[in-house]
């Protein structure tokens, strides 16, 4: 069953960050991947709040099944590693040397903020 529930999710999630992506691009244009970016700081942020109730043993994220829909379905549809390592790719390889330096280091900083800020945000509800 929780095959079912990584694939209902994954499409969730994937149709959350093609939105984001689309509104990204309509906001901003092409010159840097920022709806990229966006979908994974946020969703940096939630697995660090969904992964800190998990272990704290939250009663909602008790079973595999909330667990396999929410973190490895929805979040492993609407984060994506690949886009950024092409987006990444096609910024240096079009000359653009600094759009993808920065593109790496804010995708760094910025998500490894956003998850310590997402456990730390659930684990100061939990305690």
């Amino acid at each position: 069953m929780a095959y079912l529930w990584v694939a209902i999710g994954g499409a969730l999630g994937s149709v959350g960050r093609y939105g984001c992506s689309g509104l990204a691009l309509r906001w901003f244009g092409l010159g840097f991947p920022y709806g990229t970016l966006f979908v994974n700081v946020a969703g940096s942020f939630v697995i660090g709040v969904l992964g800190t109730l998990a272990l704290d043993g939250e009663r909602s994220l008790s079973t595999t099944d909330v667990r396999a829909f929410l973190i490895v379905g929805i979040l492993g549809g609407f984060t994506t590693f690949s886009s950024f390592s092409f987006e990444t790719l096609n910024l240096a390889r079009t000359g653009n040397l600094s759009g993808a330096a920065m593109n790496v280091v804010l995708s760094l900083v910025l998500c490894l903020g956003a998850v310590w800020l997402g456990y730390a945000s659930a684990a100061a509800f939990t305690r």
